[in-house]
């Protein structure tokens, strides 16, 4: 092969589980390179009777990549766009192409892919087209099966086949051909020419109504075509392969119909609704408005979005406290046409008496409301304890004018077993995703588990809908599919896979065959939760093991530079699953919650996966589930220190701030030593990258300039003098401090110690942790809403709001809580002065400038770049452009480290180089973290300044 190939303990656990309940150890892990590789791995099953396991994001709900073969990742090197034809619409691509990446591509021609999956930004199309996805808009996008044009793949004896429309003459000619190929299509030309089976396929089938339609394997569709129907549709084995999971051929290109980009012009309805059932009423009012979308959010949800760090911004239009809402898309060529119909949709809904606030949301805003809606599976993963709302029965879709009586019935079901329900998502196409809330790791719930699926198919089949919508089989609901379709066309089904697949070389136990659906569960019923002992508090999660176990898998982490946001760098540079938050999520919790006789923090694997994590926070506020691997990393480092020898190194980057004041005490002598030639020669010795420059010591001291200034001001602030301030940034702590006094106010410089970053980075909790009580017992008394303590380096200041909380005693976290809220980033006290009136543009120059703005990644996580960007507006000529990058890639000493030096740099190569180096000269570049300025002028030889420096300069 050419692509690589996994066979150890590291790789093998990662791709042990998807974003399902299931958990199953493959043989390897693969990644093919190209079409060659592909019948390799074929020849390779057939040879040692094993078996392959198709994968791409990873993200499947029904368990649909887990079993014990070999993983088959396409993602990594089939992801090309092979070809666009934008006068016929249609599109070549791999299996491996990102959804939102190819839209991004095909939005240059004014056309797109309809189906819209929650999890655009890192979903394959291999994978929405083997669970055949249907998404936000299916209400007029329909499922990917209804956008398949053409397959081209490999059969399981290695044949290459290409599927795509046939007339009856041409799919007469391949019933004759005497291979492979030939057999599959002799196969169904004898099912669906016999009548009795035409028959149990029309009775059993969901009621052709119901779009969403995904259980066992798509014959339905195939008996609406030529020549089993007048109809003017032409057979085509594409549709079969839509929603056949891997099981049938393995898929190396697709031919997509496009569709044209929708309206301009576009507007939600976010009606608040007082109970659900008048959600599912309502619903049937807002599908007469022809609308493009409505979706549901339960009550449940939306308070799980309380506490995200990063949804908390996307709740602007909610309004009380609702028990649903109903999220109504209109789009249209006329703006006046959607204000009218929002109107009507207003006035009938009141007059039916449904629904109590009608916030109509246009423009960016609109983003923000489906972010919040596609982050529903995410945060259910917040809720507190064992007990989570779980994959089960999530995935039923019903005709929807029955959906308020299947609903209700579903109501009284869970009464029975004494139960509560998350209800969420595609409402207008009959299709909520209904999750009980279950604790698997308790006997008794997994055999209640079982227990309500079974309950649940009863009901499905009552109201003739598909126990599969979107989400598929897998091995989840495979075991359901004789009973919703009978036995006589599930034994059709068997003989279909036994034809396509006689040696189960692809994806084996799912659809067909499946094995029980409590069996290889993620966790073993009955294991009681390792309670470990730990430095941060991890009391909200109710532990560690629980802290990391709320991963769900639903791998927000493995987006791409092209959708934008930080998390997760080291991903986007390596695109591989071990650099992702959920690979080193999944190697944590294996290690941790499972039985071993090594000591959890003994164990390399973990050392392995953590190594590139860059602690840029991103994970904290962008992964819904609110996962923090800079958090764990620490406290693995502590942990493992514990235990074994620390290294020089990080030794030394621990206490850097220490050196550095040192240092200090003979700058020129100091900044001497730090020459090219010694530094070179001292970072050989210690294992930098020579390429780097090391900090010079700034020739001033800030607290010797602060103690020469007299000031008059009445009104003051407290400003952190962090240990960049006191060593390598003085100038800039300067600037600050006559910037201040220049508006207004009394500058303090409190006595304090360093902030502990360099500690907290490298895993010295312990060393923190008495940095960290001593800043709160010496600040905490004198900090305070009037008199707040300001910083300038994001990463120092705000660890008071982060690792401050859960890393000091007990007794001190009243005074800690206290002490975060009252400090504030320098752009943020600005801003806040600024609306009180007690800042005015008049202080500063009417000249223009232009202005571009790297954010830092801990500003990005735990607070926002807005503020940035506005104090750097408040000169009325200023204009700011915030850089679409993530993380600067040095991430404190990462960039530094020799064995890091070239990831540091590609991720610096994904966006924010390329930008900085193509803006004019006299466009200022600004940066507020010190490692972002040095990687800034690293690699692009562009000079960023801290946005301190540019409002000082900007004086009158």
């Amino acid at each position: 092969m050419e692509g690589e190939i996994y066979f150890d303990q590291l790789w093998k656990t990662m791709y042990a589980t998807d974003a399902s309940a299931y958990r199953e150890m493959p043989t390897a892990v693969t990644f093919p390179k190209n079409e060659n590789d592909i019948q390799l791995l074929i020849d390779f099953a057939k040879e040692n009777r094993t078996s392959i396991i198709p994968r791409g994001g990873g993200t499947s709900l029904a368990g649909q990549v887990v079993g014990a073969g070999i993983v088959a990742d396409i993602s990594k090197h089939l992801n090309k766009v092979l070809e666009i034809n934008v006068e016929e619409k249609w599109v070549r691509v791999q299996p491996g192409v990102i959804l939102s990446e190819l839209n991004h591509e095909l939005k240059k021609y004014g056309l797109l892919f309809g189906p819209e999956t929650s999890t655009a930004n890192r979903c394959t199309m291999g994978g929405m087209l083997g669970n055949n996805s249907c998404g936000l808009h299916s209400l007029v996008h329909g499922s990917v099966r209804d956008h398949i044009l053409g397959v081209s793949g490999f059969l399981s004896d290695g044949s290459k086949v290409t599927f795509e429309n046939l007339s009856p003459e041409e799919f007469k000619a391949k019933t004759n051909q005497n291979d492979l190929e030939g057999k599959i299509y002799k196969n169904i030309a004898a099912l669906l020419k016999d009548k009795s089976i035409q028959k149990e396929i029309k009775k059993h089938f969901p009621d052709p109504s119901v779009t969403r339609r995904n259980n066992g394997y798509a014959i339905d569709q195939l008996l609406r075509m030529k020549p089993f129907s007048k109809s003017d549709k032409l057979f085509n084995f594409g549709e079969l392969i839509a929603g056949s999971e891997g099981t049938l051929i393995f898929v190396s290109e697709m031919k997509l119909n496009l569709i044209p980009v929708p309206p301009k012009e576009k507007a939600l309805v976010c009606v608040h609704l007082n109970t659900l059932e008048d959600a599912f009423k309502a619903n049937l009012i807002g599908l007469k408005y022809e609308p493009s979308a409505i979706e549901l959010m339960d009550k449940t949800i939306l308070d799980l979005t309380k506490n995200s760090l990063g949804l908390k911004q996307n709740r602007f239009f909610l309004e009380g406290d609702p028990e649903a809402i109903l999220i109504i898309e209109f789009w249209s060529d006329s703006k006046n046409e959607i204000v009218q119909k929002a109107a009507q949709l207003e006035h009938e809904m009141r007059q039916n008496g449904f629904g109590y606030h009608f916030p109509v949301v246009r423009g960016k805003n609109i983003a923000k409301v489906w972010d919040l809606r596609k982050a529903g599976l995410g945060v259910l993963s917040n809720m507190r304890g064992d007990a989570r709302p779980v994959s089960v029965i999530e995935d039923t879709a019903v005709p929807v004018e029955v959906l308020p009586n299947y609903m209700a019935d579903f109501k009284k079901m869970l009464k029975q077993f004494n139960l509560e329900a998350v209800y969420h998502a595609h409402i207008a196409t009959g299709e909520l995703h209904l999750r009980p809330i279950l604790n698997l790791k308790d006997p008794s719930d997994v055999r209640l588990f079982k227990e309500i699926a079974v309950e649940t198919a009863k009901l499905v089949k009552k109201y003739q809908g598909s126990l599969s919508g979107e989400h598929g089989d897998g091995r989840l609901r495979g075991e359901f599919i004789p009973f919703m379709l009978g036995e006589k066309v599930y034994h059709c089904l068997k003989i279909l896979k036994k034809t396509w697949d006689p040696n189960n070389i692809f994806n084996p136990g799912k659809i067909i065959d499946t094995p029980n659906m409590n069996e290889s569960l993620r966790y073993e019923a009955g294991l009681e939760t390792k309670d470990l002992e730990t430095y941060f508090d991890y009391k909200f999660s109710l532990g560690f093991a629980r802290a990391i176990e709320k991963c769900n898998g639903s791998g927000d982490c493995r987006k791409t530079e092209m959708s934008g946001g930080t998390m997760c760098p080291s991903y986007m540079v390596t695109r591989d699953e071990i650099h992702s938050t959920r690979g080193r999520a999944n190697v944590l919790r294996e290690l941790i919650t499972r039985p071993s006789e090594t000591y959890w923090a003994d164990e390399h694997l973990i050392m392995d996966s953590l190594d590139l994590c860059l602690s840029c926070k991103a994970c904290k506020s962008e992964c819904p589930s609110g996962i923090d691997m800079a958090k764990y990393k620490a406290e693995f480092l502590q942990n493992f220190y514990d235990g074994n020898p620390i290294s020089f190194r990080s030794r030394m980057i621990a206490y850097f701030p220490s050196l550095m004041k040192l240092a200090a005490k003979a700058p020129s002598l100091s900044n001497l030593l730090m020459q090219r030639k010694v530094s070179i020669l001292l970072a050989k010795v210690v294992g930098f990258e020579p390429k780097r420059n090391l900090p010079l010591i700034s020739k001033q001291n800030i607290r010797h300039f602060h103690s020469k200034l007299k000031s008059e001001n009445d009104k003051i602030v407290y400003l952190y003098n962090d240990e960049f301030l006191q060593t390598t940034d003085a100038e800039i702590g300067i600037k600050a401090i006559l910037l201040l006094e220049k508006l207004g106010y009394k500058v303090v410089i409190p006595k304090h110690v360093e902030s502990g970053r360099t500690f907290l980075s490298k895993g010295f909790l312990k060393q923190a942790q008495k940095r960290i009580q001593k800043n709160i017992q010496l600040l905490a008394p004198i900090i305070s809403k009037e008199t707040p303590l300001v910083g300038i380096e994001p990463s120092a200041i705000l660890s008071f709001r982060d690792e401050y909380i859960d890393l000091c005693e007990e007794e001190l976290k009243p005074q800690a809580q206290a002490l975060a809220e009252n400090v504030l980033q320098f752009d943020e006290f600005i801003m806040r002065e600024f609306r009180a009136e007690n800042i005015k543009t008049e202080s500063f120059t009417n000249s223009q400038k232009q202005i571009k703005l790297h954010g830092h990644c801990h500003q990005k996580a735990l607070a926002t770049t807005k503020t940035s960007i506005e104090m750097l507006e408040i000169p009325e000529n200023y204009s700011v452009e915030e850089i679409p990058s993530g993380c600067c890639g040095m991430a404190g000493s990462f960039g530094y480290e020799k064995e890091h030096y070239k990831v540091s740099m590609k991720i610096g190569e994904l966006v924010l180089f390329p930008e900085v180096r193509k803006t004019d000269d006299d466009i200022e570049i600004a940066a507020p973290g010190t490692s972002c300025r040095d990687q800034i002028m690293h690699g692009t030889g562009r000079n960023a300044k801290h946005p301190v420096e540019i409002l000082y300069d900007a004086l009158k």
